[in-house]
């Protein structure tokens, strides 16, 4: 089974800096892209950064030069540093992996779909 844990969600003012993880299994997170989504109150969830398991990394418009999101090999897991935060920012932060259906050390045999965290909250204030 595929199980993402997130941490590192809190308050922080607007121009602050705030980080988040993700891990995983080190299967998983050997072979499969990853990604942070965000979701704000009565709006849809929207792709915030992804990382390749290449280290290849897309940023969404609103968050390019102020956030990154970069693997870290030994820990199995995945991070977002947000830096420069604006109120926007404000939301739930998901850790999601879109994994390739197959056999996966320590996870049995995965079905290739998505997979989500519980989320992680992050409030930017004025």
């Amino acid at each position: 089974q595929v199980q993402l844990v997130e941490s590192g969600g809190g308050s922080v003012q607007a121009g602050g800096s705030l980080s988040v993880s993700c891990a995983t299994s080190r299967s998983i997170y050997r072979f499969n892209d990853m990604g942070w989504y965000r979701q704000a109150p009565g709006l849809q969830r929207e792709l915030v950064a992804k990382i390749t398991s290449g280290g290849i990394t897309n940023y969404a418009d609103s968050v390019k030069g102020r956030f990154t999101i970069s693997r870290d090999n030994a820990k199995n897991t995945v991070y977002l540093r947000m830096n420069s935060l604006k109120p926007e920012d404000t939301a739930v932060y998901y850790c999601n992996v879109e994994v390739a259906p197959g056999w996966y050390n320590g996870a049995g045999y995965v079905p290739g779909r998505s997979y989500w965290g519980k989320g992680t909250p992050v409030t930017v204030t004025s």
